[in-house]
C-alpha cells in the first residue's frame, strides 16, 4: 500500500509541473491562452489529491502515520476547484485576459505554499 501511495505523490507531483509549467510557459507569449498542459495537470491533481486522502486513512492504521489535516485538505480542494472553474470556463477561448491567467496560476502557486507551509 505504501507502494501505491508514493506512486500517488509522484502523480501529483506531475500534475503539479504540468499545471504551473503551462503557466510560466506563457510569461512573454501572447495572447495567452488556457493550454492542454493546466488543464490535464488540473485534473492530474485532483485525482491524486482525493486518492492520496482516501489511502491516509488506512495507512495511518497500519502504519502509524498522521491522520490528515481535513481543514488543510479542504482549503487546497476549494482552491483547486475555482483554478479548475476558471480553466475549463477558459479553455476553448482564442486568448484569455492576463487577470484570469495571473489568477490561475497564482492560485496554483497559493496550493504549493499552503501544502508546504501549512
Amino acid at each position: 500500500m505504501s507502494f501505491v501511495y508514493n506512486l500517488l505523490v509522484i502523480l501529483h507531483f506531475l500534475g503539479l509541473a504540468s499545471l504551473i509549467g503551462g503557466f510560466l510557459v506563457q510569461i512573454k507569449s501572447s495572447p495567452r491562452v488556457v493550454n492542454p498542459a493546466m488543464l490535464h495537470g488540473a485534473l492530474t491533481q485532483l485525482v491524486t489529491g482525493v486518492l492520496l486522502v482516501g489511502l491516509r486513512y488506512p495507512l495511518h492504521e497500519s502504519d502509524g502515520w498522521e491522520l490528515p489535516d481535513n481543514a488543510k485538505i479542504g482549503v487546497k480542494f476549494v482552491v483547486l476547484l475555482v483554478v479548475l472553474g476558471l480553466i475549463l470556463a477558459n479553455r476553448k477561448k482564442d486568448q484569455i485576459s492576463t487577470a484570469v491567467w495571473g489568477l490561475i496560476g497564482g492560485l496554483s502557486i497559493v496550493n504549493v505554499v499552503i501544502a508546504v507551509l501549512w
